[in-house]
């Protein structure tokens, strides 16, 4: 029986079941796998894509469709010239769940989410998204089940895609559309402008519109596709009062909807933290502070930690979270 053992001498972690192994070594270039023959002498494949199917054959690592969790990292830790970023991370999401990740400027809140989404691999750890192990599993597949709105996706969005076909592009994965949209595509994306305030924008410019508007189209254009996991990336960093209410209330409306994704949010702003967010988790210095329940969690005592500064939390008639610095 083949034997597996580590490449160059980096640490290994295992994976697998039913007594069958594969082996994943971390690295700052991404997560290299490797089968040792019996003789003990590690194998190199030119072609990794056909290493890591042969791998999943020989350990039975498959791609699940079911399990209760959306999100599930295992001792995750990223290092990038010397530097760790995220430091032995392990958390995990059960699908239905609304989650922020908190923290202050810096702690790692972005690294985390791009980690979950396959962007950045960690240089030791396993990441389990929608049932899937990264590593084992066709990314542009998995992404397509995933809903992404972030200030990094609005700058990629061309200036001249009109509202419309901005919407439209999401269930198309792609940015922007090239062509007019499927009759029944764009009827669809119509419809959820509208559900969103946005009806009376239909032909401006993406680059014509407000940064709250702007941030609604990606939301907008997110929930078109349906995904079963809704990331947002300090989504409303940029918006006005005004702005964040309503992106909150159409986010609210989304987490309410029959096909409700399970929701991850960044932020480092304790009032964007709306009552149907049912979890957090505290990350500083990469590392995870305390994750659980939101009432758990919010507390003055654990973000004075995170934050460094004595703060007292009172959570207010209509369920938001305000922090001030206590005198």
């Amino acid at each position: 029986m083949s034997r597996l053992k580590p490449v160059n001498d980096r640490p290994a972690r295992v994976l697998g079941q039913a007594g069958r192994r594969v082996l994943e070594f971390g690295g700052d270039s991404g997560t290299v796998f490797a089968l040792a023959s019996p003789q003990g002498k590690a194998g190199t494949e030119s072609r990794p894509w056909l290493q890591k199917r042969r791998l999943r054959e020989r350990a039975g690592v498959a791609e699940l469709a079911g399990g209760e969790s959306a999100v599930e990292l295992s001792g995750v830790s990223l290092t990038r010239g010397g530097t760790r970023l995220l430091d032995n991370l392990s958390w995990e999401v059960s699908k239905g769940e609304h989650w922020t990740v908190l923290g202050p400027n810096g702690a790692g809140k972005t690294l985390l989410l791009r980690i979950v989404t396959g962007y950045v691999w960690p240089t030791l750890g396993t990441v389990t998204v929608l049932g899937s192990l990264l590593g084992t599993i066709d990314l542009r597949l998995l992404r397509r089940r995933i809903g992404w709105v972030s200030q990094a996706v609005s700058d990629l969005m061309p200036g001249y895609s009109t509202l419309l076909d901005t919407i439209a592009s999401g269930p198309l994965a792609s940015l922007g559309l090239y062509d007019d949209p499927p009759p029944e595509l764009a009827a669809r994306a119509e419809a959820i402008a509208s559900a969103y305030g946005l009806a009376d924008k239909l032909k401006r410019p993406f680059a014509h519109l407000s940064s709250g508007e702007r941030q609604r189209v990606l939301l907008a254009r997110a929930a078109l596709t349906e995904p079963e996991l809704l990331i947002l990336d300090e989504p409303m960093s940029n918006l006005d009062m005004g702005g964040r209410e309503l992106f909150l209330e159409n986010l609210r409306e989304l987490s309410a909807s029959p096909k409700a994704p399970t929701i991850i949010l960044t932020t480092h702003n304790t009032l964007e933290i709306a009552p149907f967010i049912t979890h957090a988790i505290i990350v500083k210095g990469g590392m995870a502070l305390k994750a659980g329940a939101i009432a758990e969690i919010m507390t003055g005592e654990t973000l004075s930690e995170a934050f460094g500064l004595p703060l007292e939390v009172e959570k207010g008639a209509a369920g938001r979270y305000v922090a001030t610095l206590k005198r």
